[in-house]
């Protein structure tokens, strides 16, 4: 072979491996993008009555343009169903299970054993093993410990505050610093590594964080992208939560004061985030999700709204339990769609197990029912109902558009729960507010599948135990 020849044979080779590799590399990208990103937006104490899609917007103070956007292109859910208060909203997300089940039925007090134990298996502890880059931008709420912080839960890295907002009027309470109290801090950490503190989180850091989280949300896309690998973004904002304080870019945008501001500067963070999808080209391969912890707060000034609704958070009214749920996933799940039926928030545990190709976990009981169907437009919804939790205390069951109720109706979280001699039952089709109870009749005859309800939770509780809150690692499932 002549040298010209074998030049040319050698140029052929690299031609030949270079052209191998990038079809490879192309395969590579082709089959992680099967797998479709994951972003969960998840506000903080945003009533059902707060965004324009929703009958709020101008109404409330402050237009909401690209969620009201958001929700044309996607389905928006009218009886998305969570738990009644923040914590247990977010334990029944990541676990698929009922908070009651956890042991974190309620906001724990600061300096109380909290959280999730290990025992406990989050969605981010799933999609990690499916592939997936994970992410928690935001509050958590669900361990204050160590072990028991995102990092440490299935997070390939977080960013946000332990516990919650309120925690931020602290440091500027004289009596407070008098005391000498350890203010929570805005952390960060990986997995594997011990999360660090960041600053105190004060009233200045309070209006600051949301654009960070934001800013953070967004790299960890960028990244994920760039790395060719499926992720899993979790941005529990901490708007609007008490004190709503927005940013001094928002402060005074709207005219309408602190709250209407706050309003507005979340539509913008959510549109931010909508922008580096687009702008990354990868939005029919994502999942977006926007939808909020629970009910409003009835406390001004960041008194919330319900909407159509009565009642507000920490209570078993529909105001507590419905919140605004949009999801766009383009091609897949149809836009424009408006839906009634019943989908409670467990349900997303399953249903994205399911989308990315990660088993549900079948060692303990999983209330999530799988929705996939149901969103992609295929079939109705696979859940008629549920029991309603408000702490440790069932104090009611909805069933299709009926509820039953054992305890006396609360507009707000300042009453003291009283149970019913006599449980009531409502037709939310013909009161939705919840203003003319029935004493079992005319509506009787839907007792029975309510009752049915309550007796496949106490059966399921036979073999699995409630989890008691403040419960130490390790836990272990009681033998039979």
């Amino acid at each position: 072979m002549s040298n010209t020849n074998k030049n040319d044979f050698k140029i052929f080779l690299i031609l030949f491996f270079a052209g191998f590799s990038i079809i490879s590399a192309q395969q590579k990208s082709s089959s992680s993008n099967d797998k479709p990103n994951i972003i969960f937006i998840l506000m903080d104490n945003l009533g059902y009555g707060e965004v324009g899609c929703y009958g709020g917007g101008e109404l409330r103070g402050a237009p909401t343009p690209r969620i009201d956007k958001l929700a044309t292109e996607g389905t928006r859910l009218t009886n998305f169903n969570v738990e009644a208060q923040c914590t247990p909203s977010r334990s029944a997300i990541l676990t698929g299970r009922f908070a009651i089940r956890s042991g974190t039925h309620s906001v724990p007090l600061p300096g109380s054993p909290d959280g999730l134990t290990q025992w406990e298996i989050t969605i981010a502890e799933l999609l990690s093993a499916a592939g997936y880059a994970t992410a928690h931008f935001g509050k958590w709420h669900l361990g204050s410990d160590p072990e028991r912080l995102p990092n440490n839960q299935g997070f390939d890295e977080w960013y946000g505050i332990p516990r919650t907002t309120d925690e931020s009027m602290f440091p500027s309470q004289a009596g407070a610093k008098a005391a000498g109290i350890n203010f929570m801090q805005i952390m960060e950490g990986r997995k594997g590594e011990k999360s660090k503190n960041l600053a105190v989180y004060d009233l200045v850091q309070r209006r600051l964080i949301d654009a960070e989280i934001t800013k953070r949300t967004i790299d960890f896309i960028q990244r994920s992208v760039q790395a060719g690998k499926p992720f899993y973004a979790y941005v529990p904002f901490t708007l609007v939560h008490f004190p709503a304080l927005p940013n001094p870019v928002f402060s005074g945008k709207t005219g309408n004061g602190d709250f209407p501001d706050a309003l507005a500067e979340m539509d913008n963070h959510v549109g931010e985030i909508l922008d580096a999808v687009d702008r990354l080209g990868i939005q029919d391969n994502t999942i977006f999700v926007f939808t909020s912890d629970n009910g409003p707060d009835p406390t001004a000034p960041s008194q919330g709204s319900s909407g159509p609704w009565s009642g507000y958070y920490f209570t078993h009214m529909e105001g507590s339990l419905r919140t605004p749920f949009i999801i766009r996933w383009p091609g897949k799940i149809p836009a424009g769609r408006v839906s009634n039926e019943i989908i409670h928030e467990v349900d997303t545990f399953v249903t994205f197990a399911r989308i990315a190709g990660a088993q549900k976990p079948t060692d303990r009981v999983i209330d999530g029912v799988d929705q996939t169907d149901f969103f992609l437009g295929t079939k109705p919804s696979g859940r008629d109902g549920f029991p309603v939790f408000v702490a440790d205390r069932l104090e009611a069951v909805k069933w299709k558009n009926f509820k039953i109720a054992f305890y006396q109706s609360e507009r707000d979280w300042w009453s003291t729960p009283v149970k019913l001699g006599v449980p009531q039952i409502f037709d939310l089709y013909t009161d939705p507010k919840e203003q003319y109870p029935s004493s079992l009749t005319p509506n009787a005859w839907v007792a029975g599948s309510m009752m049915k309800i309550i007796a496949e939770f106490e059966k399921s509780l036979m073999k699995y135990p409630l989890i008691k809150p403040g419960t130490p690692d390790p836990y272990k499932v009681p033998k039979e």
